[in-house]
């Protein structure tokens, strides 16, 4: 299975969002999110650059203080996050 090496990095790329984002455009891997906040938060991520399928994950809660682990899942179109709701969280990917 390929890992962070076969990208040529050693650690993921961070991205702090507060709101609906595209993160990354092409193929890439999602390590993690990090949720700093939340006000009844939740979040939906999709392997495209726009809000259209196909859903990666499933919408899912998520609570202030908690890393989300996603074993290095791979995309092929591109990693586009959304948050409902109030969420501030951090995105590792490679």
């Amino acid at each position: 299975m390929p890992n962070a090496n076969d990208f040529g990095l050693l650690s993921p790329t961070y991205t702090n969002i507060t709101a609906t984002t595209l993160i990354k455009t092409g193929i890439g891997r999602l390590r993690g999110i990090y949720v700093a906040s939340t006000k009844s938060g939740a979040i939906e991520i999709l392997d495209n650059v726009e809000n259209a399928p196909p859903v990666m994950v499933r919408e899912f809660n998520v609570a202030a203080g908690h890393y989300y682990k996603f074993g290095d899942v791979a995309f092929g179109t591109g990693l586009y996050v959304i948050l409902k709701n109030t969420v501030d969280a951090t995105i590792y990917y490679f």
